[in-house]
Formats: C-alpha cells, structure tokens, sequence
C-alpha cells in the first residue's frame, strides 16, 4: 500500500451522507458496490457502476480519499491511484 499526503485529510469516522449512492437513490440506478469520500462523507457508487458517482465526486471537488463504503477494509487515493 502506497503512502500519500492526502490520507492525512482522511477521517474514517465521518457519518456517511446516505445508506446508498446518493446520485442512485434520486434517480433510481443501480450501482455495483459503494465508496464512502473520507472528507465529507459522500456515498457514490464504484467504477463498475454505471454511474460512477465516487469518481465523479472527486473530479467535482477535489477530494481525493475515499474508503470501500460496505466493508471499509480499504482505503483509496485518487490523485496518486493507489491504495493508502
């Protein structure tokens, strides 16, 4: 696992901000698997998703870390794509 700058910013305790991808629940798609930002707390779906809410978020404001939103056994940066 690679060590990065941003994980610093990361605080797993933050409270989610829905149970599911929260662009997927307001507009009735599917999604494959959750990413939960570990800056604000956004749920967005994965890459596999049709959707692909969590990458779009972080395009969209900057955040760079998030963490696998059902198991959070894993933690993922994006501006250096790997895992942290």
């Amino acid at each position: 696992m690679a060590k990065c700058e941003h994980v610093k910013q990361a605080n797993p305790n933050i409270q989610p901000s829905d149970d599911g991808c929260t662009e997927c629940l307001q507009t009735g798609q599917p999604w494959v698997q959750l990413r939960k930002c570990l800056l604000c707390g956004h749920v967005g779906c994965c890459d596999s998703s049709p959707g692909q809410h969590a990458n779009k978020h972080f395009r969209d404001t900057g955040h760079p870390v998030m963490q696998a939103f059902q198991s959070g056994e894993w933690k993922w940066c994006y501006v250096h794509e790997a895992y942290v």
